[in-house]
């Protein structure tokens, strides 16, 4: 098979990457991004921008199988609207299955909401592609370490409730990807990449706080002191409704979700949080 990953410049693009290039089994695969140059050695790379649909159509051309990752552009109806360009450009390119990177707890959600866009792009795919399957994963284990080292100055994670969350590692996320691409009989499927376990907020605290050997709490907030904490630091307003609303998100039990979905597509069991976060802060 011709396999392409959309996205390919991003981390995870490159980590899907790395897993079919493991993987092995002789297919082909075509990295495809705004920087085609970048492709690792022995990839086809192709341009291909969300923004630019006009570059989609040859980046797709010939593929059998093909993932699509949304861009990180957290802009109201960016991301939402280059998803269903990609989609519509891989339609009519003619590629044979099409997987949707999405997130866990996508629901309707209209504009600003983070998750606006995901629905979209799933809602774009079931409509339009002959054979489709969606991804959704939980929330970046990486997040969460990034969040803890800023968040270590102050002693406490933040949130605006109590709430639960089953955060997966990248490379957990790309392994399962990889595993739709090369396998079969995925066709019409939502899977939902997750860690084994959903933690609170006090049990994520208490473990970042055992990795990194200092004290950490966990603190709820209302979602008026994080807009003006973050608003306060100079953040654009795009970003503060980003992170707002992952929270809000959270504490509507949006990622409060445990599958064994990595496990079955990977073969392999998703690292434990405490693992990945030894990795990153110590």
């Amino acid at each position: 098979m011709k396999i392409g990953v959309s996205g390919a410049s991003g981390q995870l693009g490159q980590a899907v990457i790395r897993e079919l290039r493991a993987k092995g089994q002789g297919h082909e695969i075509v990295a495809i991004s705004r920087t085609p140059e970048k492709a690792a050695e022995g990839i086809e790379g192709r341009h291909g921008d969300y923004d630019k649909p006009e570059t989609l159509a040859a980046a797709y051309a010939g593929l059998d199988r093909l993932l699509l990752i949304p861009s990180s552009d957290l802009r109201p109806g960016v991301r939402g609207s280059q998803s269903e360009a990609g989609i519509r450009a891989a339609v009519t390119a003619g590629v044979g299955h099409i997987v949707l990177m999405s997130a866990a707890g996508t629901r309707k959600q209209e504009e600003p909401a983070i998750g606006a866009s995901y629905w979209r792009g799933e809602q774009a795919l079931i409509a339009t592609a002959p054979t489709w399957t969606i991804l959704r994963m939980n929330y970046y284990a990486e997040a969460l370490a990034s969040e803890a080292k800023m968040s270590s100055q102050s002693g406490a994670l933040t949130g605006i409730a109590e709430n639960k969350v089953a955060f997966i590692s990248r490379d957990d996320v790309a392994a399962a990807a990889a595993g739709i691409l090369l396998g079969e009989n995925h066709a019409g499927a939502i899977y939902n990449a997750t860690g084994a376990k959903a933690y609170t907020g006090a049990e994520r605290a208490a473990l970042i706080s055992e990795v990194m050997g200092a004290p950490l709490g966990f603190a709820a907030v209302p979602a008026e002191t994080l807009v003006a904490g973050m608003t306060q630091m100079g953040l654009p307003e795009h970003i503060v409704n980003a992170v707002v609303g992952i929270q809000k998100d959270f504490a509507d039990g949006a990622f409060d979700v445990v599958t064994g979905d990595v496990l079955k597509l990977s073969g392999r069991a998703p690292k434990d949080l405490r693992d990945v976060l030894g990795d990153l802060l110590r």
